[in-house]
């Protein structure tokens, strides 16, 4: 059962970020103005379910320890977005690439450990989290860019994020953890 909880809170979770990220793609001006609050309410909502599947894995995951951290600094930087509107559109960029580092390298990390329990398809998400990296480095290294692109930047992260989710969700499955 816990399992198979495990399995549906990440797809769920996997799913939510992805349509975010269709509307983000397909709604820039909107996804532009309400950028704070759309980041907000959907990191909120990946942070919290994050944080409940790190409660009940953490005796089947070896990684667990990061995805409970992951959730919770994804909670608190929502949280964050969510009741300081003015502050969030300054800082938006910087607040989004540290988000984009940290869920990359946590990811990476659920990579490695897969690795170590011979999960055959660890690669995808090892993929996935390289991907979530770069685009935190290069929205490091010139914020401008996510700035002026923050709807598809924001769309496009958000499916990274979600198919994440969603792959570790069913190579889990694979191997009986």
């Amino acid at each position: 059962m816990q399992k198979k909880s495990f399995r549906i809170l990440n797809i769920v979770a996997g799913v939510l970020l992805v349509a975010a990220g269709i509307y983000c793609l397909c709604n820039q001006g909107v996804a532009v103005l309400s950028a704070g609050l759309l980041l907000g309410l959907f990191m909120l909502v990946s942070g919290i379910i994050e944080i409940v599947v790190s409660a009940r894995a953490c005796s089947v995951v070896l990684g667990s320890g990061w995805l409970l951290l992951d959730g919770v600094l994804t909670v608190i930087l929502s949280l964050f977005l969510l009741f300081n509107q003015w502050f969030t559109l300054l800082s938006l960029p910087f607040l989004f690439t540290l988000w984009l580092l940290f869920s990359g390298i946590s990811r990476f990390v659920g990579a490695l450990d897969l690795r170590a329990l011979g999960v055959r398809s660890w690669g995808w998400i090892l993929a996935l989290s390289i991907l979530l990296m770069a685009a935190g480095f290069v929205c490091m290294m010139d914020p401008w860019v996510s700035v002026a692109a923050v709807g598809v930047t924001v769309g496009i992260v958000f499916l990274l994020e979600g198919v994440s989710c969603i792959a570790f969700a069913c190579i889990a499955k694979t191997k009986d953890l």
